[in-house]
């Protein structure tokens, strides 16, 4: 992955910019550092055409990041995301937790949109009732 999808981020208010929509390979994953509700957290970016989905760099699994090297992704031939630390593996629609030890669990969604061919944060969805 290209090192300038890796972004330093001051602030986790909306509209803050994560990268360019060029920078992510379609079908490809980056990373991108931000500061949400006041902790640094390294955040997942899966690009699937025209929109970008974002997940925590957390696996629920044991609290490690998924990445073997920062903002290097391990896909599998089916194009889930997998850990590179225990072999769980993620659904790129929803981060949900499919094989592996935790099964069943999910990623922890980040809102972001993509606004004139920049990622950026938007303010997390309502809580479902």
């Amino acid at each position: 992955m290209n090192e300038k999808v890796r972004t330093l981020l001051s602030t986790g208010e909306e509209g803050t910019r994560l990268g360019s929509l060029s920078q992510i390979e379609d079908g490809g994953f980056a990373e991108a550092e931000a500061t949400l509700d006041g902790d640094a957290e390294s955040l997942i970016l899966h690009r699937d055409g025209d929109h970008v989905r974002a997940w925590l760099n957390i696996c629920p699994h044991a609290g490690r990041r998924l990445d073997w090297a920062p903002g290097q992704f391990l896909k599998s031939r089916d194009g889930h995301l997998v850990c590179a630390v225990h072999g769980a593996t993620f659904e790129t629609t929803d981060g949900l937790c499919i094989a592996g030890p935790c099964r069943g669990e999910s990623l922890r969604p980040v809102a972001v949109e993509v606004q004139d061919g920049e990622v950026v944060l938007t303010p997390e969805p309502p809580p479902t009732p």
